[in-house]
């Protein structure tokens, strides 16, 4: 029997939706009747910084890609991991894991059991549909980690979360953790941002190969600002390393991305430089937003603020009309801004002068 009662959590079995994104300035421009060159684009949480492309070797272009012992002990040093592997972005294997899991389910029992996967109710829409489109019921919670799972379920959990950037702490995801591991379920730490915040922020460290179903998920793009790379890089235990790389194939990244990762990633000096800067712009834009919309909650980290109002509809409407583009949440609740460098910032200020009586309504 399928049924299984959860208290708190919100259930949906058959919500299906066409996700959104940021960075789709092509179809806003076309919306706004506005040149793409005239737009200010900070619907994305991607630092307006990125690392410097360094000389590529020919070989990066002209050999199939090959994920060298370098790479994987820079990755492990910078994210304090055991065991970790590259993947083309994390949204790769977010799609994979469901296909992933069940097969490791069906391997250690002859009946399948029953799907349920519990999700933060506000966060990144994909983890939601991929394991709804494996035929998932979908359970909810939002500023308390679920308590009660089923057998062999799914936890996600998205730290810190977007575009809310709620946190959890470490010792909640240790409890987590236990509970998963109790219930032989599986737990999904999503950490595309954590790079923002000290060390001990992240989950990773703690993991141990008796923790065999924790998998985390680091993002490269967003902290060094070179999404179009894809790559992002999974941690977890020795099994699911090797899992995943059997998986997902021997060229799943590019040699250029591979390449420059190695070189960003031990790259110590510039990551210190990059904090620091998106520190200074986080607190220079807050202070601007505040400022404009004094009556409204504004929540923020150093890639990413939420503008929490009522009318997030209206003054979404508002900034396109002046070329500004940034994210409408998916319950219409909030508008997320990317972080702005000191010129995006400027001629943001500008906007908001010219139009501050529209935009204070």
């Amino acid at each position: 029997m399928c049924g299984f009662d959860h208290p708190i959590l919100f259930t949906m079995d058959t919500f299906l939706m066409a996700i959104l994104h940021g960075g789709q300035l092509e179809r806003v421009a076309t919306q706004f009747n506005i040149p793409r060159a005239q737009w200010l684009d900070l619907s994305t949480g991607i630092a307006p910084y990125s690392y410097p492309i360094p000389d590529i070797p020919a070989q990066a272009w002209q050999q199939l890609p090959h994920i060298s012992s370098r790479l994987i002990a820079v990755a492990k040093v910078y994210y304090q991991a055991q065991h970790c592997w590259p993947v083309a972005g994390s949204q790769q294997l977010i799609e994979k894991l469901p296909q992933l899991w069940e097969k490791r389910l069906s391997a250690s029992s002859k009946e399948m059991p029953c799907k349920h996967v519990y999700l933060p109710k506000v966060g990144y829409k994909e983890h939601q549909h991929a394991w709804q489109q494996a035929g998932y019921q979908l359970h909810f919670y939002q500023q308390r980690l679920p308590e009660v799972l089923a057998p062999n379920s799914v936890v996600v959990v998205i730290n810190p979360n977007n575009p809310l950037t709620d946190q959890f702490t470490v010792a909640q995801l240790q409890a987590l953790a236990e509970r998963c591991q109790t219930q032989q379920a599986l737990l999904v730490i999503d950490e595309a941002f954590a790079d923002i915040f000290d060390a001990d922020f992240s989950y990773v460290p703690h993991l141990s190969e008796a923790q065999q179903n924790v998998i985390v998920l680091r993002s490269f793009g967003k902290f060094f600002g070179l999404a179009g790379l894809r790559i992002g890089f999974v941690c977890s235990s020795q099994y699911w390393c090797e899992v995943i790389q059997e998986n997902i194939g021997p060229w799943s990244v590019n040699g250029p991305a591979l390449y420059i990762a190695e070189q960003a990633l031990s790259d110590t000096a510039w990551q210190v430089k990059q904090q620091q800067r998106l520190q200074v712009q986080r607190h220079k834009m807050q202070q601007l937003l505040s400022e404009i919309w004094p009556m409204y909650r504004i929540e923020s980290n150093a890639l990413f603020m939420t503008l929490f109002t009522e009318y997030a509809p209206l003054i979404y409407q508002q900034l396109c009309q002046h070329a500004v583009y940034v994210r409408l949440t998916d319950e219409k609740n909030a508008l997320r801004f990317g972080i702005a460098d000191e010129k995006q910032l400027q001629k943001l200020q500008e906007v908001f002068m010219l139009s501050r009586k529209a935009l204070s309504k």
